[in-house]
């Protein structure tokens, strides 16, 4: 017999304090719940460790999204990473972290030491956390869950610009968000997302990266409908 989901947290989309409980583990037996950035779990309670929302995706997994510059790493995360220096075994990756992260240059699919890829100083990641605590380097790899490459590795070309993590939630969220929604309907282009607040924009044409960019930046306070609307007065300009 398979046992009911639990439903969610009362807090899910209302502001939490650090030292809220916002979930009762007592209560959800058999259940798996994943937790990002903003929770830790005390005893048969999880707590939130920073304030903002509480934020819910199917099926369990709860983090609090605050609007802020700083990036706090969390397993399973996709992140923009920019290489600072370079090891034998590892390449060191700012990610917006308290610390650099580690890349082990075996984190790619395929990875031997034959074929170590060759990435100087400055090169952009797409990358995954697979290891992340609040006393050691977080690290990375260039594969998925299955070892396979997906879309993770370098990003060429294109621009690369900063958002608070918030905005990058939002870019992720599922439903797609309505600035990506209404660009995507005019225009082609390519985008990263990294839940440490950057976002990285290429297009066969500069405008239409200029113009992506911009959007993007703009829509952080904006409703729906103001981002749309937004995004119409930005096309206009365009033609």
């Amino acid at each position: 017999m398979e046992s009911r989901r639990p439903p969610p947290s009362p807090f899910v989309e209302n502001y939490v304090v650090p030292g809220d409980v916002v979930l009762d583990l007592s209560e959800m037996t058999n259940q798996t719940i994943k937790l990002g950035a903003g929770l830790r779990q005390e005893c048969d309670t999880i707590q939130a460790t920073s304030s903002g929302k509480l934020r819910l995706s199917k099926p369990n997994k709860y983090w609090v999204e605050s609007s802020q510059k700083r990036y706090t790493p969390s397993v399973e995360d996709t992140v923009l990473g920019i290489v600072v220096d370079t090891k034998p075994d590892n390449f060191l990756v700012d990610i917006k972290g308290p610390n650099l992260a580690f890349l082990p240059v075996l984190a790619f699919e395929g990875g031997t030491r034959r074929n170590i890829p060759k990435f100087e100083i400055g090169t952009l990641i797409y990358a995954r956390v697979v290891k992340a605590n609040s006393i050691m380097n977080p690290e990375l790899s260039c594969m998925d869950a299955t070892g396979k490459a997906a879309e993770f590795g370098q990003l060429k070309d294109g621009y690369m610009f900063d958002t608070s993590t918030g905005m990058s939630r939002m870019l992720l969220s599922s439903p797609t968000c309505p600035v990506l929604e209404a660009l995507g309907k005019k225009l082609s282009f390519e985008i990263a997302v990294g839940l440490n607040g950057r976002v990285w924009v290429n297009a066969p044409a500069p405008n239409t990266v200029i113009l992506v960019s911009n959007a993007i930046i703009r829509s952080e306070s904006l409703s729906g409908i103001k981002q749309r609307a937004m995004v119409e007065n930005l096309l206009q300009k365009l033609t």
